[in-house]
């Protein structure tokens, strides 16, 4: 079996003796949409993170029996088209949750306790300046008490709700915004109004697209926090910038941006205030949540080749 990984870097030089094992195996750190269709040539199995591919693509890659989505999310791949030529069509789903978790709650309380302008007060000498034993030029807040809102009841969602009600945290789900509210849930504008922590883990669709503007930012206690390591453009970036620049609320963490790699001209990107934590999508990758998804797609190809469905989205 020909297998073709079309961008290993975002596996980051993890092993590949369980996917090599499986078949004849060639590796391509990147690939650029130009580059798809020579990358892909001969392969029966193709494994994807991020590269698309498309109805073209499949159309011409004649050899192709499998793809391997090397993610939860499929947007890249024409689920329909690889329907209508009998492609596979396998995800990997929950291997990186405790990574989102941990981080999550590392973007929190670093907010919460302004760890990070600590850090870059104690690197530029400001702790040898000190008259006392200790400084404190900036707040430190308790999560416990805290009222955590969460959008997005799902895997990731409960797992962060068993965190913070660890923390004494006093735990909300948010129900979907306009929708009737269900049992255990918070109607959605009361979630935003009464939080000191939101936090967001639904999915990018049409009903979550700007799902937070300057309006629900706006709601928002002038003490709280915002975070997002679910997908970038369900917290509108400008709206957001401009929320942190008017000190209406009190910062935010983002970890995923509308478009990767971030763009010179993101809003986000450019901000400088130190109420905002931005890191570049790394929620996903600690080291063990990449070895779980290298184990989890050779086991979906192992799979495939038994005539067996697992993960099987196609």
């Amino acid at each position: 079996m020909n297998i073709t990984i079309l961008d290993n870097a975002t596996l980051a030089n993890t092993s590949l003796d369980g996917i090599s094992a499986l078949g004849e195996l060639t590796v391509h750190q990147l690939t650029r949409p130009e580059q798809v269709l020579a990358h892909s040539q001969n392969a029966e199995v193709l494994i994807t993170n991020k590269v698309v591919i498309n109805r073209d693509t499949m159309m011409q890659l004649k050899s192709l029996k499998l793809i391997c989505v090397s993610a939860t999310g499929t947007n890249n791949v024409d689920l329909d088209a690889a329907k209508e030529f009998g492609i596979a069509v396998t995800n990997v789903a929950g291997y990186s949750t405790p990574s989102v978790v941990q981080h999550t709650f590392s973007l929190v309380t670093n907010l919460l306790g302004n760890t990070h302008r600590y850090q870059a007060d104690c690197q530029q000498g400001a702790w040898q300046k000190s008259e006392m034993f200790c400084r404190l030029d900036y707040s430190f807040n308790d999560l416990q008490g805290k009222t955590f809102a969460i959008i997005g009841g799902g895997t990731l969602g409960n797992a962060v709700s068993k965190v913070a009600e660890a923390f004494g945290a006093n735990v909300i789900i948010a129900e979907r915004k306009g929708a009737a509210c269900r049992n255990g849930r918070t109607p959605f504008e009361t979630a935003i109004k009464t939080a000191d922590i939101i936090s967001v883990h639904c999915p990018l669709n049409d009903e979550t697209r700007d799902l937070i503007t300057l309006n629900e930012l706006k709601m928002m206690k002038p003490t709280a926090l915002i975070i997002n390591t679910a997908r970038g453009g369900i917290i509108n970036e400008a709206d957001l910038v401009e929320t942190l620049k008017a000190n209406i609320i009190a910062g935010a963490g983002v970890d995923v941006l509308t478009k990767e790699p971030a763009e010179l001209t993101n809003p986000l990107a450019n901000y400088t205030g130190d109420n905002l934590l931005l890191t570049p999508h790394i929620a996903w990758a600690s080291t063990e949540s990449i070895v779980r998804l290298v184990k989890e797609v050779s086991l979906n190809i192992a799979a495939f080749s038994q005539h067996e469905s697992r993960n099987r989205l196609v």
